[in-house]
């Protein structure tokens, strides 16, 4: 093999590893932020430290809305360079693989989204990315917050029921995942 061909095979790679690295690190974000709203959403508003928990989840919720734009960038890179080459095969497999994913993108950006909906009802500049308040995307409107907190939590739980299609869906890979964590190997049953 050429040096050539050595460095186009390693960038044909690049976009499909920063892809998996982005999917990753939105992994560990996704867990914090089911975890922890999970658990801040039932503290009673005079514990200490919930108004710093709920502006850290609105941080890493943007922070994911950042990482999911850097990463749709990065899957057109990759559909662009495997499909300019080949088109897909058209099967239902792939088809319902295809709708998987497009689902849980449309999760990953439209939970954010209901998210910022709940926090502008309840509150104007009521977003804050570690320390910096962003703009409201919504109008503050105490009629409307009940709303936003049961859009957003029941849009939160949806995604987490196709989180764990796709888990299943990648069994092979999840089971190489947790086999890579805890360092030992799983025997098949």
């Amino acid at each position: 093999m050429t040096q050539s061909s050595k460095i186009t095979k390693s960038r044909k790679n690049s976009a499909y590893k920063n892809l998996m690295s982005l999917h990753w690190w939105m992994f560990y974000c996704y867990i914090f932020l089911f975890i922890g709203g999970s658990l801040m959403s039932r503290l009673p508003r005079e514990v200490f430290g919930r108004n710093f928990l709920y502006d850290f989840h609105k941080s890493i919720g943007v922070l994911t809305m950042a990482l999911l734009t850097w990463r749709i960038l990065t899957l057109l890179r990759v559909w662009w360079k495997k499909y300019t080459k080949r088109l897909p095969k058209y099967s239902s497999q792939w088809i319902q693989k295809v709708a998987l994913h497009t689902s849980l993108y449309v999760f990953m950006l439209v939970i954010p989204i209901s998210g910022f909906f709940f926090s502008n009802s309840f509150q104007n500049n009521n977003v804050r990315f570690f320390g910096v308040t962003l703009p409201d995307l919504f109008p503050q409107n105490s009629n409307l917050v009940d709303l936003g907190r049961n859009i957003h939590f029941w849009l939160a739980y949806t995604f987490l029921a196709f989180i764990i299609l796709h888990i299943i869906e990648q069994f092979k890979v999840v089971k190489g995942f947790w086999r890579r964590i805890t360092k030992r190997k799983i025997k098949p049953s």
